[in-house]
């Protein structure tokens, strides 16, 4: 089968994914049910291209990581979001689309998640379609797999580490300032970027060096659109003590807290 072939069979699968989910928001009028399905939504392309291909033994580890990583994140923002109603950020988007946002949310939220989760399975494509055991040797290969699981280790223990200080009554309101939350303020979205390049090292391993656009475009988001950028804004409004955090550590890449008065090294 073709890539082009393949790669619209993954469309047609993740554009039927999101409209089940975006039908499944309407009754709960919760739009932010979409990011739930995040994870899931690349199980499920990964599924689609892994069989298209004949279910090759090369494969198998692409899909058994990518449901490690995507069955865990999935699990962990729908248990964080448990009765919790709809996120914020959607909710502005409700009251602004006003009586159309039903139709209109279907294309600006949900449609757009699933070309936008599509576009970025690009490696994993690759990895299947033109890998083989042989690559699963190479250097890229066992790199990626190396940062693959230092990215899914940090960010699970990042997303442990707040759950947990969350949890504890005496935090409210309070600034989590330990553990991995100690050297970066967004550690979570560190490990989530070494994940993602992670599994185009084994897209590199097949040849497949031009999808380096898909963990490029996911660093660009979480460092300077949609990840960092947003979180901060509203952290810096609404938590006292954050401002004071953040001058004294990194944003992103981890690094030892600076004392008062030193310069902030690019992160």
């Amino acid at each position: 089968m073709s890539l082009a072939a393949a790669a619209a069979l993954g469309l047609a699968a993740v554009l039927a994914l999101m409209g089940g989910v975006w039908a499944a928001s309407l009754p709960l009028r919760d739009a932010s049910l979409v990011d739930r399905f995040w994870g899931v939504g690349f199980i499920v392309v990964t599924a689609v291209y892994h069989a298209a291909y004949g279910l090759p033994a090369h494969g198998w580890p692409v899909l058994a990581l990518v449901l490690l990583w995507g069955a865990r994140l999935s699990l962990y923002l729908a248990w964080r979001s448990w009765g919790a109603g709809e996120d914020p950020r959607y909710r502005a988007l409700r009251e602004q689309g006003g009586p159309r946002w039903a139709r209109r949310s279907l294309v600006s939220v949900f449609g757009l998640q699933a070309v936008a989760l599509w576009l970025l399975s690009a490696p994993l494509l690759y990895a299947i379609a033109r890998g083989s055991a042989e690559a699963w040797l190479s250097a890229p290969a066992l790199l990626g797999a190396a940062l693959f699981a230092a990215g899914w280790c940090y960010e699970a223990v990042a997303d442990a580490q707040l759950a947990r200080f969350r949890a504890d009554p005496a935090s409210r309101g309070r600034v989590l300032e330990r553990g991995l939350w100690r050297y970066s303020r967004h550690p979570n979205y560190f490990g989530e970027i070494l994940v993602w390049w992670g599994l185009w090292g084994f897209a590199l391993a097949a040849g497949g060096w031009w999808t380096a656009f898909s963990p490029l475009l996911i660093t660009a988001l979480l460092a300077r659109v949609t990840g960092v950028p947003l979180l901060e804004a509203r952290l810096r409004e609404g938590r006292p003590g954050y401002a004071e955090y953040a001058a004294r550590t990194n944003a992103l890449i981890p690094g030892p807290p600076r004392r008062r008065g030193e310069g902030r090294p690019g992160d």
